[in-house]
């Protein structure tokens, strides 16, 4: 049964925000760009969606993506030669971080002293003792934070996440989260622009924090591949898994993870793992699977199995119930027993309805309920709420705090793999023990 937009925004407490009217120009929040990637570019195509917001200045290290954001934005924006003259300029009241993964905590953090409100890609950090440092600006400051892990402003989580923690799944102590590729593109090798040269893109602000290195096109343009700079699997994708694990479950973070993780296929320009597996134990009660291949695409969309005593959901695109169908049947037990014993447990009622199929009460009931999202996409959505805390200055679901344990998770999943080892949480700390 398809959801629509409207639905959401009535359950999400987001109608306000998004079906106003056109506000005046100088009524729009203004929003400064920092990192024009290609996922920018979607970002940027959900903001032009939103009336609230106004896009007024990008910045990016690759003079070719500048260029595309101008025309796809138009003549509210101009560009800015860093992303430090975006933060300076006090016109504009909000930005974007969409660079990548070592370039986070520093432009969050100058964003905040700049006194502007913050959306940022996730992951939040790109390590993990970033993440209270943001979480302790952001509440100083008090500017607004919210990650961009969408899925939890979809409906189909926020139906799951109402079915789970209304009892309709029973106990829940076991989810299964795969995010699954067979590309070079999806294993971030990707095309790398013709006019790409040191005359047009700038190696120095690329690099930044990170260790200096030669100019080097597959590192600026395929970035997720290297250490260096991403977490890889882990951070690109897992933070996805955990952030709406955590939503769904209404849970913290594991108390520990153990993984493993390996390069088998795409070996050249890459220095991170193309499979991943790990399994992280909650304190809430349960126990979670992780697992992510560049070399078969099942479950390419994503897939959650979250299992429980009285019903699964499986999500991807949109939702599914399915009834847990659990019947006792101790016969081949039984039967090996002296026939008198066998006789008299079956005389007791209780045992023959629950487990005898011809002597069981006769009921209807759901096998399987399925959902599809209508409208507005995610991306679109989480946009309205973040928009929404800027006006109210009421922090949205996915704050810094929520962030930083999302990407803790694949910080733990790393260390366990490079150290072979399980990680612990320190939930005093609330980072990574030892």
């Amino acid at each position: 049964m398809p959801f629509s937009r409207r639905q959401f925004l009535q359950q999400s407490g987001l109608a306000a925000a998004a079906s106003q009217s056109a506000p005046a120009a100088n009524d729009r929040i203004q929003i400064g760009v920092i990192g024009t990637g290609a996922r920018s570019h979607e970002l940027m195509q959900a903001l032009l969606a939103l009336p609230a917001a106004e896009i007024t200045g990008v910045a990016d290290a690759y003079s070719g993506r500048v260029a595309r954001a101008l025309e796809r934005v138009g003549k509210s924006a101009k560009s800015y030669p860093s992303y430090k003259e975006i933060l300076d300029d006090k016109s504009i009241d909000a930005v974007v971080v969409a660079t990548p993964d070592h370039w986070h905590k520093t432009m969050v953090l100058e964003a905040l002293a700049a006194g502007k409100d913050v959306y940022c890609e996730k992951p939040l950090t790109f390590r993990s003792p970033e993440g209270m440092e943001i979480v302790a600006a952001a509440n100083q400051t008090g500017r607004i934070v919210q990650v961009g892990s969408q899925g939890v402003s979809s409906l189909p989580q926020i139906k799951a996440r109402d079915m789970i923690r209304g009892g309709k799944l029973g106990r829940v102590t076991m989810i299964r989260a795969a995010y699954n590729r067979n590309t070079a593109s999806g294993a971030w090798i990707y095309p790398i622009p013709p006019d790409a040269s040191p005359k047009t893109v700038n190696w120095e602000a690329f690099l930044g924090p990170a260790p200096k290195r030669p100019f080097n096109l597959e590192r600026f343009f395929r970035w997720r591949c290297y250490e260096d700079y991403s977490g890889g699997i882990a951070t690109d994708l897992f933070v996805h898994l955990c952030t709406t694990i955590h939503f769904l479950m209404d849970a913290k973070a594991p108390s520990r993870v153990m993984a493993m993780g390996q390069l088998y296929r795409w070996t050249s320009s890459r220095d991170v793992p193309d499979t991943l597996n790990a399994v992280l134990e909650y304190p809430e009660g349960f126990t979670v699977n992780l697992s992510s291949t560049f070399n078969n695409q099942l479950s390419a969309e994503g897939n959650f199995q979250i299992l429980g005593t009285e019903g699964s959901i499986l999500l991807g695109g949109g939702m599914t119930f399915q009834t847990e169908k659990a019947v006792e049947d101790n016969r081949w037990i039984v039967e090996s027993w002296p026939v008198k014993l066998e006789e008299e447990y079956y005389k007791n009622p209780k045992i023959r309805e629950s487990e005898l199929p011809g002597t069981r009460k006769a009921s209807l009931n759901t096998v399987s309920e399925q959902y599809q999202p209508d409208g507005a996409d995610s991306t679109i959505l989480h946009f309205s709420a973040w928009l929404d805390s800027i006006r109210t200055r009421k922090a949205p679901y996915e704050n810094a705090l929520i962030g930083h344990r999302a990407a803790a998770c694949a910080h733990m999943v790393n260390l366990s793999v490079k150290q072979r080892r399980m990680v612990e949480w320190d939930f005093q700390k609330e980072d990574i023990k030892g």
